[in-house]
């Protein structure tokens, strides 16, 4: 299984922007998706998963401002990501998990200026 983020960007404090993951390869069975960010300084920290269909779970932070989907027809994750704030500012990385195995993509970069 392989993924690639995409959607980064820089973004003035209050604007938005929707992040992609690709997932490719085998992806058949039971799954989990979710988003993760490290922001400078600090630990990598969820923002927001996918259980299972119609299942999702937000970090406090994330709750009311970034909305994630999935598209199983073509099997991309989102992040749309609303009313950014410069503490919103790092990496971005998207994570596939299935039979105890952990994939992550590359990570995008995401810069809010205040």
């Amino acid at each position: 299984v392989q993924l690639q983020a995409s959607g980064g960007g820089l973004v003035q404090a209050g604007g938005s922007l929707r992040l992609s993951c690709a997932i490719s390869g085998s992806t058949v069975g039971p799954n989990g998706v979710s988003w993760h960010r490290q922001s400078p300084g600090k630990e990598r920290e969820l923002v927001a998963s996918i259980t299972t269909p119609g299942s999702t779970n937000y970090a406090p932070f994330a709750q009311g401002r970034f909305t994630i989907s999935r598209d199983y027809a073509d099997n991309t994750l989102y992040l749309q990501l609303n009313s950014l704030k410069p503490d919103d500012t790092g990496v971005y990385y998207c994570k596939y998990s299935a039979l105890q195995r952990v994939y992550w993509g590359q990570g995008t970069l995401v810069t809010v200026s205040s």
